[in-house]
Protein backbone atom coordinates (compact mmCIF):
# COMPACT_ATOMS: atom_id res chain seq x y z
CA UNK A 1 0.00 0.00 0.00
CA UNK A 2 1.19 3.93 -0.37
CA UNK A 3 1.67 5.47 3.01
CA UNK A 4 -0.51 7.30 5.44
CA UNK A 5 1.82 10.52 4.83
CA UNK A 6 0.70 10.64 1.56
CA UNK A 7 -2.50 11.40 2.26
CA UNK A 8 -4.18 13.36 3.31
CA UNK A 9 -22.86 20.16 17.07
CA UNK A 10 -28.44 21.20 21.76
CA UNK A 11 -31.58 19.97 20.66
CA UNK A 12 -34.85 21.22 21.42
CA UNK A 13 -36.36 18.21 23.54
CA UNK A 14 -35.79 14.70 24.89
CA UNK A 15 -37.38 13.15 21.32
CA UNK A 16 -34.76 15.25 18.88
CA UNK A 17 -31.93 14.17 21.32
CA UNK A 18 -32.63 10.26 20.92
CA UNK A 19 -33.01 10.51 17.13
CA UNK A 20 -29.80 12.76 16.70
CA UNK A 21 -28.27 9.37 18.99
CA UNK A 22 -29.69 6.65 16.92
CA UNK A 23 -29.15 7.94 13.76
CA UNK A 24 -25.59 9.48 13.88
CA UNK A 25 -24.66 6.53 16.29
CA UNK A 26 -26.96 4.23 16.54
CA UNK A 27 -26.86 4.05 20.52
CA UNK A 28 -30.02 2.93 23.23
CA UNK A 29 -29.73 6.00 24.43
CA UNK A 30 -33.66 6.62 24.90
CA UNK A 31 -33.22 4.61 28.15
CA UNK A 32 -31.70 8.32 29.17
CA UNK A 33 -34.11 10.72 27.69
CA UNK A 34 -32.76 13.59 29.78
CA UNK A 35 -29.26 13.29 29.30
CA UNK A 36 -27.38 15.47 26.83
CA UNK A 37 -25.78 14.29 23.79
CA UNK A 38 -21.96 14.26 23.94
CA UNK A 39 -21.37 16.94 21.65
CA UNK A 40 -23.93 19.25 23.97
CA UNK A 41 -22.25 18.31 26.92
CA UNK A 42 -18.95 19.41 25.59
CA UNK A 43 -20.42 22.64 24.60
CA UNK A 44 -20.58 22.49 21.07
CA UNK A 45 -23.99 23.53 19.08
CA UNK A 46 -25.44 20.53 17.66
CA UNK A 47 -28.43 22.36 15.20
CA UNK A 48 -30.60 23.45 17.66
CA UNK A 49 -34.42 23.18 16.25
CA UNK A 50 -35.00 21.78 12.40
CA UNK A 51 -35.36 24.86 9.61
CA UNK A 52 -36.82 24.50 6.38
CA UNK A 53 -33.71 24.40 4.42
CA UNK A 54 -33.56 26.81 1.09
CA UNK A 55 -34.40 23.65 -1.03
CA UNK A 56 -34.91 20.37 -1.65
CA UNK A 57 -32.81 17.89 -0.32
CA UNK A 58 -34.05 14.57 -2.47
CA UNK A 59 -30.95 14.93 -5.33
CA UNK A 60 -34.02 13.55 -7.94
CA UNK A 61 -35.65 17.09 -7.47
CA UNK A 62 -32.68 19.08 -8.30
CA UNK A 63 -31.89 17.62 -11.17
CA UNK A 64 -30.55 14.31 -10.43
CA UNK A 65 -31.04 11.69 -13.06
CA UNK A 66 -30.18 7.70 -12.39
CA UNK A 67 -30.30 6.73 -15.33
CA UNK A 68 -26.20 6.11 -15.15
CA UNK A 69 -25.50 8.59 -17.82
CA UNK A 70 -26.02 12.22 -16.57
CA UNK A 71 -23.77 13.71 -14.39
CA UNK A 72 -25.66 14.18 -11.00
CA UNK A 73 -22.75 16.33 -9.39
CA UNK A 74 -24.48 19.56 -8.79
CA UNK A 75 -27.73 18.23 -7.64
CA UNK A 76 -25.65 16.74 -4.53
CA UNK A 77 -23.49 19.37 -4.51
CA UNK A 78 -26.81 21.83 -3.96
CA UNK A 79 -28.38 19.16 -1.74
CA UNK A 80 -25.60 19.50 0.64
CA UNK A 81 -25.41 23.49 0.76
CA UNK A 82 -29.22 23.40 1.36
CA UNK A 83 -28.87 21.29 4.17
CA UNK A 84 -25.79 22.41 5.25
CA UNK A 85 -26.77 26.15 5.84
CA UNK A 86 -30.40 24.68 8.13
CA UNK A 87 -30.65 23.75 11.09
CA UNK A 88 -31.53 20.59 13.45
CA UNK A 89 -30.94 17.03 11.72
CA UNK A 90 -31.61 17.37 8.03
CA UNK A 91 -31.59 14.07 5.38
CA UNK A 92 -30.35 14.25 1.75
CA UNK A 93 -32.12 11.34 -0.21
CA UNK A 94 -30.65 9.87 -2.64
CA UNK A 95 -32.97 7.34 -4.00
CA UNK A 96 -32.64 4.04 -6.28
CA UNK A 97 -31.14 4.64 -9.37
CA UNK A 98 -27.80 4.51 -10.83
CA UNK A 99 -26.35 8.23 -10.42
CA UNK A 100 -23.06 9.46 -12.40
CA UNK A 101 -20.42 11.38 -10.21
CA UNK A 102 -17.60 13.10 -10.52
CA UNK A 103 -15.77 15.04 -8.03
CA UNK A 104 -17.84 16.23 -4.75
CA UNK A 105 -16.26 17.95 -1.98
CA UNK A 106 -19.04 18.32 0.52
CA UNK A 107 -17.31 20.57 3.56
CA UNK A 108 -18.42 22.68 6.56
CA UNK A 109 -18.96 24.13 9.27
CA UNK A 110 -22.70 23.17 8.94
CA UNK A 111 -25.17 24.70 11.23
CA UNK A 112 -27.60 21.42 10.66
CA UNK A 113 -26.57 17.62 11.56
CA UNK A 114 -26.79 15.99 8.17
CA UNK A 115 -27.92 12.86 7.93
CA UNK A 116 -27.52 11.32 3.73
CA UNK A 117 -29.97 8.28 3.09
CA UNK A 118 -28.18 6.45 0.69
CA UNK A 119 -30.48 4.22 -1.26
CA UNK A 120 -28.90 4.34 -4.80
CA UNK A 121 -25.93 3.77 -6.85
CA UNK A 122 -23.18 6.82 -6.96
CA UNK A 123 -21.03 5.72 -9.99
CA UNK A 124 -17.60 7.65 -10.24
CA UNK A 125 -16.61 9.14 -13.74
CA UNK A 126 -13.53 7.55 -15.37
CA UNK A 127 -12.35 11.05 -16.59
CA UNK A 128 -9.73 11.44 -14.32
CA UNK A 129 -9.62 15.09 -15.36
CA UNK A 130 -12.86 15.34 -13.14
CA UNK A 131 -11.02 15.07 -9.73
CA UNK A 132 -8.55 17.51 -7.80
CA UNK A 133 -7.60 14.99 -5.57
CA UNK A 134 -10.44 12.64 -4.41
CA UNK A 135 -13.80 11.56 -5.17
CA UNK A 136 -16.21 12.20 -2.58
CA UNK A 137 -14.44 14.29 0.36
CA UNK A 138 -16.04 15.61 3.58
CA UNK A 139 -14.18 18.28 5.44
CA UNK A 140 -14.63 19.70 8.41
CA UNK A 141 -17.83 18.54 8.93
CA UNK A 142 -19.13 17.48 12.58
CA UNK A 143 -22.18 15.02 13.51
CA UNK A 144 -23.12 13.53 10.47
CA UNK A 145 -24.35 10.15 8.98
CA UNK A 146 -24.45 7.84 5.72
CA UNK A 147 -26.30 4.98 5.75
CA UNK A 148 -29.06 3.22 3.30
CA UNK A 149 -28.74 0.45 1.18
CA UNK A 150 -26.72 1.67 -1.64
CA UNK A 151 -23.40 1.69 -2.72
CA UNK A 152 -20.41 4.02 -3.73
CA UNK A 153 -18.56 2.45 -6.73
CA UNK A 154 -15.60 4.03 -8.12
CA UNK A 155 -15.87 2.10 -10.95
CA UNK A 156 -11.72 1.26 -11.04
CA UNK A 157 -11.40 -1.09 -13.65
CA UNK A 158 -11.54 2.12 -16.16
CA UNK A 159 -8.31 3.42 -14.99
CA UNK A 160 -6.44 0.52 -12.65
CA UNK A 161 -4.27 0.01 -16.20
CA UNK A 162 -3.24 3.85 -15.15
CA UNK A 163 -1.76 2.60 -11.90
CA UNK A 164 1.97 3.05 -11.67
CA UNK A 165 2.36 2.23 -8.33
CA UNK A 166 3.93 -0.95 -8.13
CA UNK A 167 6.54 0.10 -10.51
CA UNK A 168 7.14 3.76 -8.97
CA UNK A 169 7.18 4.27 -5.12
CA UNK A 170 6.04 7.63 -5.58
CA UNK A 171 3.63 7.49 -8.21
CA UNK A 172 0.98 9.51 -8.77
CA UNK A 173 -2.14 8.70 -6.58
CA UNK A 174 -5.25 8.01 -8.13
CA UNK A 175 -8.67 9.43 -6.37
CA UNK A 176 -9.79 7.90 -3.12
CA UNK A 177 -13.81 7.22 -2.96
CA UNK A 178 -15.30 8.44 0.19
CA UNK A 179 -13.03 10.28 2.34
CA UNK A 180 -13.43 12.04 5.71
CA UNK A 181 -10.55 14.87 6.74
CA UNK A 182 -11.12 16.53 10.29
CA UNK A 183 -15.18 15.16 10.72
CA UNK A 184 -16.10 14.85 14.17
CA UNK A 185 -19.01 12.19 15.15
CA UNK A 186 -19.72 10.09 12.41
CA UNK A 187 -21.24 7.12 11.10
CA UNK A 188 -21.46 5.05 8.08
CA UNK A 189 -23.76 2.46 7.94
CA UNK A 190 -25.60 -0.36 5.48
CA UNK A 191 -23.79 0.72 2.44
CA UNK A 192 -21.26 -0.89 0.20
CA UNK A 193 -18.30 0.58 -0.84
CA UNK A 194 -16.84 -0.98 -4.65
CA UNK A 195 -13.79 -0.98 -7.22
CA UNK A 196 -12.40 1.57 -6.12
CA UNK A 197 -9.50 3.62 -8.27
CA UNK A 198 -7.19 3.92 -5.21
CA UNK A 199 -8.72 3.22 -0.84
CA UNK A 200 -12.53 3.13 -0.71
CA UNK A 201 -12.52 4.91 3.05
CA UNK A 202 -9.69 7.39 4.08
CA UNK A 203 -10.16 8.99 7.48
CA UNK A 204 -7.93 12.02 8.27
CA UNK A 205 -7.37 13.74 11.67
CA UNK A 206 -11.11 12.78 12.65
CA UNK A 207 -12.57 12.04 16.06
CA UNK A 208 -15.28 9.18 16.93
CA UNK A 209 -16.17 7.80 13.74
CA UNK A 210 -18.60 4.42 13.37
CA UNK A 211 -18.26 1.95 10.27
CA UNK A 212 -21.00 -0.39 11.07
CA UNK A 213 -22.04 -3.17 8.86
CA UNK A 214 -20.52 -2.23 5.78
CA UNK A 215 -18.87 -3.97 2.63
CA UNK A 216 -15.98 -3.02 1.12
CA UNK A 217 -15.23 -5.03 -2.11
CA UNK A 218 -12.57 -5.21 -5.13
CA UNK A 219 -10.98 -8.07 -6.63
CA UNK A 220 -8.45 -9.29 -4.94
CA UNK A 221 -5.46 -8.09 -7.85
CA UNK A 222 -7.00 -4.44 -7.62
CA UNK A 223 -4.00 -2.00 -7.17
CA UNK A 224 -3.48 0.26 -3.80
CA UNK A 225 -7.33 -0.96 -2.96
CA UNK A 226 -7.52 -0.50 0.72
CA UNK A 227 -10.67 -1.35 2.42
CA UNK A 228 -10.31 1.27 5.22
CA UNK A 229 -7.42 3.69 6.13
CA UNK A 230 -6.83 5.98 8.50
CA UNK A 231 -4.22 8.20 9.83
CA UNK A 232 -3.96 10.74 12.30
CA UNK A 233 -7.18 9.52 14.08
CA UNK A 234 -8.78 8.74 17.38
CA UNK A 235 -11.35 6.83 18.72
CA UNK A 236 -12.89 4.67 15.50
CA UNK A 237 -14.99 1.75 15.54
CA UNK A 238 -15.39 -0.88 12.98
CA UNK A 239 -18.18 -3.73 13.39
CA UNK A 240 -19.68 -6.59 11.54
CA UNK A 241 -17.93 -4.99 8.43
CA UNK A 242 -17.03 -7.23 5.40
CA UNK A 243 -13.72 -6.46 3.85
CA UNK A 244 -12.46 -8.03 0.11
CA UNK A 245 -9.98 -6.20 -1.54
CA UNK A 246 -6.77 -5.62 -3.28
CA UNK A 247 -4.77 -4.41 -0.35
CA UNK A 248 -4.76 -3.82 3.09
CA UNK A 249 -8.39 -4.99 4.46
CA UNK A 250 -7.95 -2.10 7.21
CA UNK A 251 -4.93 -0.06 7.56
CA UNK A 252 -3.74 2.16 10.45
CA UNK A 253 -1.10 5.02 10.20
CA UNK A 254 0.89 6.74 12.65
CA UNK A 255 -0.61 9.62 14.88
CA UNK A 256 -4.07 7.00 15.28
CA UNK A 257 -4.98 5.91 18.75
CA UNK A 258 -8.01 4.00 20.39
CA UNK A 259 -9.30 1.74 16.97
CA UNK A 260 -11.85 -1.01 18.26
CA UNK A 261 -12.04 -3.95 15.66
CA UNK A 262 -14.73 -6.24 16.33
CA UNK A 263 -16.89 -8.50 14.53
CA UNK A 264 -15.25 -8.24 11.10
CA UNK A 265 -13.87 -10.42 7.89
CA UNK A 266 -11.14 -9.94 5.90
CA UNK A 267 -9.74 -11.46 2.76
CA UNK A 268 -9.15 -11.47 0.39
CA UNK A 269 -6.44 -8.42 0.51
CA UNK A 270 -3.06 -7.60 2.74
CA UNK A 271 -4.58 -8.07 6.00
CA UNK A 272 -5.23 -5.62 9.29
CA UNK A 273 -2.10 -3.71 8.90
CA UNK A 274 -0.53 -1.04 11.27
CA UNK A 275 1.43 0.92 9.54
CA UNK A 276 4.21 1.74 7.47
CA UNK A 277 5.14 3.81 10.12
CA UNK A 278 8.70 5.81 10.25
CA UNK A 279 8.71 7.17 6.60
CA UNK A 280 8.56 10.27 7.27
CA UNK A 281 9.67 13.03 9.84
CA UNK A 282 7.44 14.06 12.94
CA UNK A 283 4.96 10.96 12.83
CA UNK A 284 3.02 10.42 15.50
CA UNK A 285 2.34 7.61 17.85
CA UNK A 286 -0.24 4.28 16.95
CA UNK A 287 -1.72 3.37 20.37
CA UNK A 288 -4.51 1.46 22.18
CA UNK A 289 -5.44 -0.69 19.21
CA UNK A 290 -7.79 -3.75 19.46
CA UNK A 291 -9.13 -6.51 17.02
CA UNK A 292 -11.65 -8.77 18.35
CA UNK A 293 -13.49 -11.46 17.51
CA UNK A 294 -12.24 -11.34 13.40
CA UNK A 295 -12.13 -14.02 10.46
CA UNK A 296 -8.91 -13.31 8.18
CA UNK A 297 -9.47 -15.52 5.17
CA UNK A 298 -7.32 -16.08 2.15
CA UNK A 299 -5.02 -12.75 2.77
CA UNK A 300 -1.55 -12.74 2.06
CA UNK A 301 -0.84 -10.74 5.42
CA UNK A 302 -3.10 -12.05 8.34
CA UNK A 303 -2.10 -9.03 11.82
CA UNK A 304 0.93 -6.88 10.81
CA UNK A 305 2.92 -4.05 12.26
CA UNK A 306 5.53 -2.57 10.04
CA UNK A 307 7.75 0.14 10.30
CA UNK A 308 11.02 1.26 7.86
CA UNK A 309 14.13 0.36 8.46
CA UNK A 310 15.72 3.43 8.06
CA UNK A 311 13.12 5.21 10.00
CA UNK A 312 12.39 8.97 10.01
CA UNK A 313 10.93 9.59 12.99
CA UNK A 314 10.81 8.54 16.45
CA UNK A 315 7.69 7.56 17.60
CA UNK A 316 5.81 4.16 18.99
CA UNK A 317 3.37 1.61 18.48
CA UNK A 318 2.34 0.08 21.60
CA UNK A 319 -0.96 -1.27 23.55
CA UNK A 320 -2.06 -3.45 21.02
CA UNK A 321 -4.45 -6.51 21.52
CA UNK A 322 -5.78 -8.86 18.91
CA UNK A 323 -8.20 -11.58 20.32
CA UNK A 324 -9.92 -14.55 19.25
CA UNK A 325 -8.88 -14.07 15.42
CA UNK A 326 -9.52 -16.75 13.52
CA UNK A 327 -7.00 -17.25 10.56
CA UNK A 328 -8.15 -19.43 7.18
CA UNK A 329 -5.44 -20.34 4.91
CA UNK A 330 -3.35 -16.67 5.69
CA UNK A 331 0.10 -16.21 4.66
CA UNK A 332 2.21 -14.81 7.59
CA UNK A 333 -0.74 -14.79 10.05
CA UNK A 334 1.23 -12.97 12.96
CA UNK A 335 4.04 -10.72 11.59
CA UNK A 336 5.86 -7.87 13.21
CA UNK A 337 8.33 -6.23 10.35
CA UNK A 338 10.64 -3.63 11.53
CA UNK A 339 12.94 -3.87 8.79
CA UNK A 340 10.47 -2.88 6.19
CA UNK A 341 11.62 -1.58 2.97
CA UNK A 342 9.33 -1.49 -0.18
CA UNK A 343 10.72 -1.06 -3.91
CA UNK A 344 14.26 -1.57 -1.88
CA UNK A 345 13.87 2.24 -1.03
CA UNK A 346 15.46 2.33 2.11
CA UNK A 347 18.73 2.41 3.10
CA UNK A 348 19.50 -1.29 5.22
CA UNK A 349 20.98 0.30 8.42
CA UNK A 350 18.80 -1.59 10.84
CA UNK A 351 18.69 1.61 12.65
CA UNK A 352 15.05 2.12 13.58
CA UNK A 353 13.45 4.94 15.49
CA UNK A 354 9.95 3.31 16.26
CA UNK A 355 9.61 1.52 19.01
CA UNK A 356 7.49 -1.15 19.29
CA UNK A 357 6.14 -2.65 22.69
CA UNK A 358 3.22 -4.18 24.80
CA UNK A 359 1.56 -6.54 21.31
CA UNK A 360 -0.60 -9.17 23.00
CA UNK A 361 -1.69 -11.66 20.10
CA UNK A 362 -4.30 -14.04 22.39
CA UNK A 363 -6.54 -16.98 20.98
CA UNK A 364 -5.22 -16.66 17.63
CA UNK A 365 -6.67 -20.23 15.73
CA UNK A 366 -6.64 -21.46 12.09
CA UNK A 367 -4.16 -22.08 9.15
CA UNK A 368 -1.52 -20.70 7.28
CA UNK A 369 -0.81 -20.59 3.79
CA UNK A 370 3.14 -20.35 4.63
CA UNK A 371 5.30 -22.53 6.56
CA UNK A 372 5.73 -19.28 8.35
CA UNK A 373 2.72 -18.43 10.39
CA UNK A 374 4.10 -16.53 13.25
CA UNK A 375 6.71 -13.70 12.11
CA UNK A 376 8.47 -11.67 14.93
CA UNK A 377 11.31 -9.23 12.92
CA UNK A 378 12.45 -7.00 14.76
CA UNK A 379 15.07 -4.12 14.58
CA UNK A 380 18.69 -4.83 15.97
CA UNK A 381 18.96 -1.72 17.79
CA UNK A 382 15.30 -1.45 19.54
CA UNK A 383 13.98 -5.13 20.26
CA UNK A 384 10.17 -5.71 20.18
CA UNK A 385 9.49 -5.36 23.75
CA UNK A 386 6.24 -6.85 25.92
CA UNK A 387 5.42 -9.10 22.95
CA UNK A 388 2.68 -11.49 24.18
CA UNK A 389 1.76 -14.77 22.47
CA UNK A 390 -0.99 -16.38 24.34
CA UNK A 391 -3.45 -19.30 22.99
CA UNK A 392 -1.88 -19.38 19.98
CA UNK A 393 -2.28 -22.65 17.44
CA UNK A 394 -1.87 -22.12 13.82
CA UNK A 395 -1.45 -24.63 11.42
CA UNK A 396 0.64 -24.86 7.72
CA UNK A 397 -1.58 -26.12 5.25
CA UNK A 398 1.07 -27.55 2.94
CA UNK A 399 3.16 -30.61 3.25
CA UNK A 400 6.79 -29.42 2.11
CA UNK A 401 7.42 -27.98 5.20
CA UNK A 402 6.88 -27.85 9.10
CA UNK A 403 4.62 -25.34 10.83
CA UNK A 404 7.81 -22.76 12.36
CA UNK A 405 7.88 -19.38 14.06
CA UNK A 406 10.65 -16.98 12.80
CA UNK A 407 11.66 -14.68 15.59
CA UNK A 408 14.73 -12.17 15.85
CA UNK A 409 15.25 -9.47 18.51
CA UNK A 410 12.03 -10.14 20.32
CA UNK A 411 11.73 -9.93 23.89
CA UNK A 412 8.34 -11.38 25.49
CA UNK A 413 6.76 -14.39 26.48
CA UNK A 414 4.68 -17.57 25.47
CA UNK A 415 1.90 -18.92 26.90
CA UNK A 416 0.22 -22.16 25.84
CA UNK A 417 1.08 -21.95 22.48
CA UNK A 418 2.19 -24.65 20.11
CA UNK A 419 5.78 -25.56 20.68
CA UNK A 420 6.11 -24.86 17.04
CA UNK A 421 5.52 -21.07 17.47
CA UNK A 422 6.68 -20.85 21.19
CA UNK A 423 9.66 -18.61 20.35
CA UNK A 424 9.36 -16.30 23.12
Amino acid sequence: MVDAGRRRRRSNGAALMVALCLALLGTACATKPAAKPAAAAAGVDVGGAPSVPAGPLDITKLGAKGDGKTDSTQAIMQAWKNACGATGTQKIVIPEGNYLIGALELSGPCTSNIIIRLDGNLLGTGDLNAYKKNWIEFMRVDNFAVNGHGTIDGQGPLVWGKNECNKNYNCKILPNSLVLDYVTNASIRGVTLKNAKFFHLNLFNCKNVLVEKVNITAPGDSPNTDGIHMGDSENVTIKATNIAVGDDCISIGPGTKHVKIHGSRCGPGHGISVGSLGRYKDEKDVEGIEVTNCTIKGATNGLRIKSYEDSKSQLKASKFVYDQVVMDNVSYPIIIDQKYCPNNICSKTGSSKVTVNDIVFKNIVGTSATPEAVTLNCANNLPCQGVQLVNVNLKYTGTNNKTMAVCHNAVGKSSNVVKELACL
